[in-house]
């Protein structure tokens, strides 16, 4: 049984153009079954960095099995990971087209029945792989409730499968069930330390129910990379929901205070909200790190309004 699920907290379908340099590189395909030829759906895209820098970012294939992928620097190689529930996950080093899309299809062999449900030792199913299993269908079709059920019954059945509490903290985290997610995730990191997206999921539920202590224990230990965060903005920026894409941009800026890109973003999201004072500091700050970045002339076009604005 694969360890890990077709599932995540983090993804990214169509980021909006004016958000990226010149280093953006995308990758697109679809993922279909080795055997049948039919589609994939909800396939987990892990991206790692092959090179020197330190990135991790996750991602989500579409229901009929394409996928889109983007990121900022497409100068450095990376590892690509595809996985789902009842397949042999597939992994290539792939070096993408500098602002291009990098067309590339991929089919995931079945695994054998033995390897998605393990015999017990009477030769009957393990009730708890059954029940992981049927829980990682149901989060693929966003049931998340109805996974968790599954998740806990798994976990019941074997408490020290843990893969079933990295699952039942995502699905816990998704149905608002905050303490549930806490469990879990201290659950999944006691099996597996080095399962660092549970720290997220920690960081969200403590925020949620006001642990603020925890919480920030939590968020220093969050793996963090400013591109994917930034990435996770400009999805919220082009569903017209900059509220919530502000305390992203800011965390993104947190991370490094050095990125470019999340200062102009910032700076038009506030000309938007009609923080002008705000809008202003951002945009000058744009400007002075990446003087010749491609939206350099709209940011001082912006502050010339700005300015003139009473």
């Amino acid at each position: 049984m694969q360890k890990r699920l077709a599932i995540s907290l983090f993804a990214i379908a169509a980021v909006a153009g004016s958000a990226f340099g010149g280093t953006e590189a995308r990758m697109s395909g679809k993922i279909t079954d080795a055997v049948t030829k039919q589609p994939i759906p909800n396939v987990a895209i892990t991206m790692v960095s092959a090179g020197q820098r330190n990135f991790k970012a996750d991602f989500k294939g579409e229901k009929d099995g394409t996928y889109r992928l983007l990121v900022i620097d497409g100068t450095m190689p990376y590892k690509i990971t595809f996985s789902a529930p009842g397949y042999e996950a597939y992994t290539d080093q792939v070096k993408l087209k500098l602002g291009d899309v990098t067309a590339k299809d991929v089919e995931l062999t079945p695994a054998a029945a033995a390897t998605a449900v393990a015999p017990a030792a009477e030769g009957k199913p393990d009730p708890a792989l059954v029940a992981y299993n049927a829980g990682a269908a149901l989060f693929n079709e966003e049931k998340y409730a109805d996974a968790q059920a599954k998740f806990q019954e798994a976990v019941t059945a074997k408490p020290d499968l843990t893969a079933g509490w990295e699952a039942l903290a995502r699905a816990a985290i998704l149905t608002k069930d905050y303490s549930k997610a806490i469990e879990a995730a201290n659950k999944a990191l006691a099996g597996d330390p080095d399962e660092t997206e549970m720290y997220s999921v920690l960081f969200n539920a403590y925020t949620a129910t006001g642990d603020t202590a925890k919480a920030a224990e939590a968020k220093k230990k969050m793996p963090a990379d400013a591109g994917s965060v930034f990435n996770d903005a400009a999805k919220l920026i082009n569903a017209g929901k900059d509220a919530d894409a502000e305390p992203l941009l800011k965390r993104a800026i947190s991370i490094d205070d050095k990125f470019a890109p999340a200062y102009y973003e910032l700076g038009m999201l506030q000309v938007r909200a009609g923080r002008n004072a705000d809008a202003k500091a951002n945009l000058q700050k744009y400007i002075e790190l990446d003087p010749n970045g491609k939206d350099v002339s709209t940011a001082k076009e912006m502050l010339k309004y700005i300015s003139s604005s009473k």
